[in-house]
């Protein structure tokens, strides 16, 4: 059984994701792990894919956009609080945020973030600017 676990996100320590936003790693079970992320106002992610995990989002602040390919099938959704999306296993993504404010995002990885060499570099809608 596992322990009883508590964190604010203050406490969290801050990396720099594989696709240059700010994330904050939050708790972990077996089954999934939470995370924080920012990506500063009018910044252009690192386009990305996960080789072994999924992920839901859920937008806490800011806007922006989101770009999801799978082989020929893709989209542009508008991110605004309150818009949660999946990340299938092998999506390519990338996301942008727009306005005077961070886009920040809380997101669940399944199963829980591996670390170094999960993320694999792709080929974006947009250019970088992390």
């Amino acid at each position: 059984m596992n322990p009883f676990a508590t964190l604010a996100l203050d406490a969290a320590p801050l990396f720099t994701a594989p696709d240059g936003s700010d994330v904050r790693p939050l708790l972990a079970l077996p089954g999934g792990s939470l995370a924080h992320f920012a990506l500063a106002a009018g910044k252009t992610s690192i386009a990305v894919a996960h080789r072994s995990v999924e992920e839901i989002w859920f937008v806490t602040g800011g806007r922006g956009e989101m770009w999801r390919k799978q082989g020929e099938r893709e989209e542009i959704v508008a991110l605004a609080p309150g818009l949660s999306l999946t990340i299938p296993l092998a999506t390519e993504f990338q996301f942008r945020s727009f306005g005077p404010e961070a886009l920040t995002i809380v997101a669940v990885t399944m199963p829980p973030w591996p670390g170094e060499g999960e993320a694999c570099l792709v080929e974006g809608k947009w250019p970088a600017s992390v």
